[in-house]
């Protein structure tokens, strides 16, 4: 019998002997590639040479800021001050905004309960509002070139300064981004895998060349001493292993929560008197909790960080004091990783609802009655385990940054080692790998592997 290496090498060849699945495959690699000249081709009215300073700038930010997470998702754009250097984060951030929305507000609640049509709606809602958010970092972004004194940069980085310019970076940079989710959609319709994730992947791994890259440099001696040797080396190697295993546990981690349906007898049919379960992810909330404490860590320490001096030296302690890394950042970046993992889940997942589609299609979960008390198992068996997920959440979230300040690894190199990169590049990979098997099993092909979530069909 083949073990699994074998399968997996197998499957990879097998997908390429269906031709629906190639055609998607090859599909998705080229839109993925258009994608990736988009965030090659600079701004026009931008001078070329004094970019370097703006890299320079943003490569020498480490971990904690939004800035290097918007650049991370951007496949490197933002460093280029690309045509799509806001990248897929306004569709994102759309989408975030009208979810939580619709938690709130009756109306949007409605739409996404009528199916079909109604999420066609709210997508065409979610487009508007990404137009909207693609105006706003549009104009910010123009004013900022205009102005490179806020990043520290003494030379002009934009030749002619004015609304023109403004208008332009702002209409470029909006059809950039409106473009990268247009291909995205393209990709979850006619490719393989959800093309938003698959896009904010393949970015992420753009930027392993330069990890590699920066690693190798890690271990060069500098005036006849390095810092580096092959032991830690193995430690690094070691480390990255363990932690992308967990992040696999992390992703994949459920409580399977039984049901049981009654028969019902309709005509001469019968159905339900089945037993199945619910399962209840440990990481409900995936990488959100990390969007939202990054990006709201970022306002106040940017906001003490240019304090004047005639307020006193608290100030300038505290923005210290939250520097990444430091133990005061660590904690408040800590704690609020574990709210909005709560957060998240008390917005999303409604067990009153779930409770009561349970009772109308004749299910329970043995040992409990159905309707109130449902709903309350239910909100306690996933209150305990997400506490379990947001904890090793926020584990894994802090390494690069430990890994960055206190052992003194690049950050572009800390950033494969945990947080939102290594999280995404798991899920986005584990989700395509499950639509690649299904497309293999309809067709009477072994999947990737005999055990685990991905199984075969022996």
């Amino acid at each position: 019998m083949r073990n699994d290496r074998e399968l997996m090498f197998s499957a990879f060849f097998n997908s390429f002997k269906i031709p629906e699945l190639r055609r998607r495959i090859l599909f998705a690699f080229g839109l993925v590639f258009i994608c990736r000249i988009v965030a090659s081709v600079p701004t026009p009215g931008v001078d070329p040479l004094a970019l370097k300073e703006v890299i320079q700038d943003i490569e020498s930010q480490v971990g904690g800021g939004f800035l290097p997470l918007l650049d991370l998702f951007s496949g490197g754009a933002l460093r280029n001050v690309a045509v799509g250097a806001l990248g897929i984060m306004p569709y994102i951030s759309a989408s975030i905004i009208l979810q939580l929305m619709t938690a709130v507000i009756p109306a949007l609640e409605r739409l996404a309960r009528e199916g079909d049509t109604g999420r066609q709606k709210l997508t065409q809602i979610t487009r508007y509002l990404t137009i909207a958010i693609c105006i706003v970092q549009g104009m910010t972004m123009a004013i900022t070139l205009e102005n490179p004194g806020a990043l520290g940069i003494t030379r002009d980085i934009v030749l002619v300064k004015g609304w023109g310019f403004r208008l332009m970076t702002v209409l470029s940079m909006t059809t950039g981004a409106m473009l990268v989710m247009w291909l995205g959609e393209q990709i979850t319709e006619y490719g393989i895998g959800n093309g938003i994730s698959l896009i904010i992947t393949v970015n992420i791994i753009s930027g392993l060349p330069g990890a590699l890259f920066a690693l190798y440099g890690m271990f060069q001696k500098v005036d006849g001493i390095s810092h580096f040797n092959v032991f830690h080396l193995a430690g690094l190697t070691a480390m990255f292993l363990a932690v992308t295993a967990g992040t696999v546990a992390l992703t994949q981690g459920q409580r399977r929560v039984p049901i049981h349906t009654t028969k019902r007898v309709v005509g001469r049919k019968v159905y339900g008197g089945q037993n199945t379960y619910m399962p209840l992810r440990v990481n409900y909330s995936g990488v959100m909790p990390i969007i939202f404490a990054s990006a709201l860590l970022m306002f106040p320490v940017m906001l003490l960080k240019r304090a004047p001096d005639s307020w006193g030296r608290f100030f300038p302690a505290l923005a210290r004091a939250m520097d990444m890394g430091e133990p005061l950042y660590l904690a408040v970046y800590g704690l609020m990783i574990l709210f909005f993992s709560y957060f998240w889940v008390a917005t999303q997942f409604n067990p009153i609802q779930i409770a009561d589609d349970l009772k109308r299609n004749g299910g329970y979960v043995p040992g409990i009655r159905p309707g109130r008390p449902t709903a309350d198992y239910l909100d306690r068996t996933m209150s305990r385990i997400t506490l379990v997920g947001a904890v090793f959440l926020t584990i894994i979230a802090i390494i690069p940054s430990v890994m960055a300040k206190q052992l003194d690894v690049p950050w572009l190199v800390a950033s494969f080692f945990g947080g939102t990169s290594l999280l995404i590049i798991v899920g986005v990979a584990l989700d395509t790998m499950r639509q690649v098997e299904s497309h293999l099993l309809m067709r009477h092909y072994d999947g990737f592997l005999r055990k685990g979530k991905l199984r075969s069909r022996r």
